[in-house]
C-alpha cells in the first residue's frame, strides 16, 4: 500500500504543532431561546463567526455516508470521515442494503441463529429499540422477526433497551405499543411464542461503552439472562410505572426490569441452547455486552450464570479484536486513513479525551482499528470521565483535557495533535438547558486558553465539531415545550486558527462541503498535498 506524502511547494505548514479541536455536539442552528450554544456566553466562538477562515460544513446524512439527509449524523460516523477522508457507507446504510437484498439471511451466521431454534431454543433480540437510526433502527428488529415467522421459529424474546436519546425523551411507548401488536399478530397467526421479555434505559441497562461503568452491563446481564430485575406483567406496565412515578424522567434512565408471568417468574431468561442476536449496528455501546457473552476469561462481574448460547451481532463491532465472532452485516472497509498516511511519513502525533470519547479520536478516528498505527509515533491519551449523569458537572474534564493538551504541546514531541471535548454531546443528551449552556461556556474557554498556546508556539489549530446537539434543547409544539436530547440536523462550524497567517491561502468556495473535506486540509496545513483519494480540501494556495 502507497501511503507516501508529497510536500507542498510554496507552503511548508507553520514552525509549530497543528492542533485539531472537535466541539463534539456543537452545531450551528438557528438563534432561539432552546439554542444553548447561541445562549451561551462564547468570546472565542464568536470571534470564529468574523474570521476570514471560517465556514460551515454538514455533518449529518449522506455527507457522512448514512441513507439520507434527513438521518441525524454521530459521532461515530463523524470521526469515521475525519479520519478517512471520504465517504464510506456506514452502519444504517450497510444494514439497510443487507435487508434490501435479503443477503443478511443468506449468511452462514443467520443460519446458525436459525438452526438453534429448531433444536428447540429461544431467539433473543437485544437492542436498542427506536428509530433513531444512530445505534438501531426499529424497522430492522421488525424484519428480524417477520423472517423468524417465515421460518416458523417458534420461540422468540426480545430484550429491549430504551432510548430518549436519539429520539424523544419520552417516547417508549410510541416504539413498544407497536412492537407489542406485532408480537400479537404473530403469536395469534402461528400459535408460536413471541415476547418482550426485560428492558431498560439505554444509561442504566446494558449500553455502557469505553468501559465507563460496567456496573451498567451487568445491571443488563442480570435482566436478560438471570431474569433479575424490577417485575411487570408487560412492558407498557413497565413504563407507565416509571412515569407515573417521576414525572421528569426520561427513558434513557429507566431502571431496568423484568416481565414475569402469574407466579413471578420471569418469562424470558436466556438458557443453553439458545441463539442471541444483539441488533444494534453502531459499535462502541455494542463491545462490552458482547464481551459478556463471549470471554471465556471475563472479569468486570460476576456472571453467576453463564449460558451456552450462539451469539451474534448486527455487525463486528471492534474488526481488531473481533468482537463479536460472528455478525450478519460486514462493516465498511475503512484503509488509508490520515493517520496512516501520517505515521508512513514520520509525524509524530497524539490523541486525547476523556472516556466517553476517547475511542472517537482513536478506533473511529483510524477506521475502526483498535490499538496504534506506530506506537514510537504516536501517544493516546485517555482522561477518566466521571461516572455521573453528565448535567451534575457539565464542565467535564474539559479542564483536565487542556491541561494535558498544552503539555503535551509545550513538550515539542507532536507536529500533531487531536483532541475532543464531549460537553456539547453529552450533557445535551440529557435535555438540561441550564446545564448545556455551562458545557458549552466550558468548552469556549478552554479552547480559548488552548488556541494562546498555539500561537505562543507558532502553530495552528482547527476547530470544528463532528454533528450538533446543544444547539436544538428543545422546540415548541402546539404551545408545549418539547424537551429534544438527540443530535441535529444544523451544519457545524469549521475555522483555522492560524497567528502567522498571511494570506498564503484561502476557504474555498465548496458546494455541500462536509466533515471528509477536513482531512485533505489538515494534509495542507502540514505543508502536504493532498492526496488522491481524498476529498477536496476546504483551503487554496495562492
Amino acid at each position: 500500500m502507497n501511503l507516501q506524502l508529497e510536500k507542498l511547494k510554496n507552503f511548508h505548514g507553520r514552525k509549530g504543532p497543528l492542533l485539531f479541536i472537535v466541539m463534539d455536539g456543537i452545531g450551528i442552528g438557528k438563534e432561539y431561546d432552546g439554542n444553548a450554544v447561541f445562549k451561551a456566553i462564547t468570546p472565542t466562538f464568536d470571534k470564529f463567526f468574523k474570521s476570514k477562515l471560517y465556514t460551515q460544513l454538514k455533518a449529518h446524512g449522506t455527507a457522512v455516508g448514512l441513507p439520507s439527509d434527513e438521518d441525524m449524523g454521530n459521532s461515530e460516523v463523524g470521526h469515521n470521515a475525519i479520519g478517512a477522508g471520504r465517504i464510506f457507507d456506514q452502519g444504517a446504510k450497510l444494514v439497510n442494503k443487507a435487508f434490501e437484498t435479503g443477503e443478511i439471511f443468506r449468511t452462514n451466521i443467520w443460519h446458525n441463529v436459525i438452526d438453534k431454534s429448531k433444536s428447540g431454543g429461544t431467539i433473543h433480540f437485544i437492542g436498542l429499540l427506536s428509530d433513531g437510526n444512530v445505534h438501531s433502527h426499529i424497522k430492522h428488529l421488525f424484519a428480524l422477526l417477520e423472517r423468524c415467522e417465515t421460518e416458523k421459529v417458534k420461540k422468540v424474546s426480545i430484550h429491549i433497551l430504551l432510548d430518549g436519546r436519539d429520539v424523544g425523551g419520552r417516547t417508549a411507548l410510541n416504539y413498544i405499543t407497536p412492537l407489542e401488536e406485532k408480537l400479537k399478530s404473530i403469536n395469534l397467526k402461528n400459535n408460536f411464542d413471541y415476547k418482550i421479555a426485560s428492558g431498560g434505559g439505554r444509561m442504566i441497562t446494558t449500553m455502557d461503552r469505553y468501559n465507563a461503568d460496567w456496573s451498567i452491563v451487568e445491571r443488563g446481564w442480570k435482566a436478560h439472562v438471570r431474569g433479575i430485575g424490577r417485575n411487570f406483567i408487560s412492558a407498557t406496565e413497565a413504563i407507565n410505572t416509571f412515569y407515573r412515578e417521576d414525572e421528569n424522567i426520561i427513558d434513557q434512565y429507566l431502571d431496568s426490569f423484568v416481565i414475569v408471568d402469574n407466579e413471578k417468574q420471569p418469562i424470558g431468561k436466556i438458557k443453553d441452547g439458545d441463539s442471541v442476536v444483539f441488533f444494534n449496528f453502531r459499535g462502541d455501546r455494542a463491545i462490552e455486552i458482547s464481551k459478556a457473552f463471549e470471554d471465556e476469561k471475563f472479569e468486570y462481574f460476576e456472571r453467576v450464570d453463564r449460558p451456552k448460547v450462539y451469539y451474534a451481532g448486527m455487525m463486528q463491532y471492534d474488526g481488531d479484536t473481533l468482537i463479536p465472532k460472528n455478525f450478519l452485516v460486514q462493516p465498511p472497509e475503512i484503509d488509508k486513513t490520515i493517520s496512516a498516511y501520517l505515521c508512513a511519513e514520520g509525524v509524530t502525533s497524539f490523541a486525547i479525551s476523556e472516556t466517553q470519547k476517547y475511542g472517537h479520536v482513536t478506533y473511529f478516528w483510524n477506521g475502526n482499528r483498535s490499538g496504534y498505527i506506530n506506537e514510537n509515533l504516536e501517544k493516546y491519551i485517555e482522561i477518566k470521565s466521571d461516572k455521573i449523569e453528565f448535567d451534575k458537572a457539565p464542565k467535564m474534564k474539559a479542564e483536565e483535557i487542556t491541561e494535558k493538551t498544552i503539555e503535551l504541546l509545550r513538550s515539542g514531541n507532536y507536529k500533531f495533535g487531536r483532541l475532543n471535548f464531549p460537553n456539547g454531546d453529552m450533557v445535551g443528551h440529557t435535555g438540561n438547558f441550564d446545564a448545556a449552556v455551562i458545557s458549552v461556556e466550558a468548552v469556549d474557554k478552554c479552547v480559548s486558553e488552548l488556541l494562546e498556546v498555539v500561537k505562543e508556539l507558532n502553530g495552528i489549530a482547527v476547530v470544528t465539531a463532528d454533528h450538533g446537539n446543544s444547539d436544538e434543547m428543545y422546540k415548541i409544539k402546539n404551545g408545549e415545550k418539547i424537551i429534544i436530547t438527540s443530535h441535529s440536523l444544523n451544519p457545524v462550524p469549521f475555522v483555522i486558527y492560524d497567528p502567522n497567517y498571511k494570506s498564503e491561502y484561502n476557504i474555498k468556495d465548496l458546494p455541500d462541503s462536509g466533515l471528509t473535506n477536513i482531512t485533505g486540509t489538515l494534509l495542507n496545513l502540514l505543508g502536504f498535498k493532498n492526496v488522491e483519494n481524498y476529498d477536496d480540501s476546504l483551503i487554496k494556495f495562492g
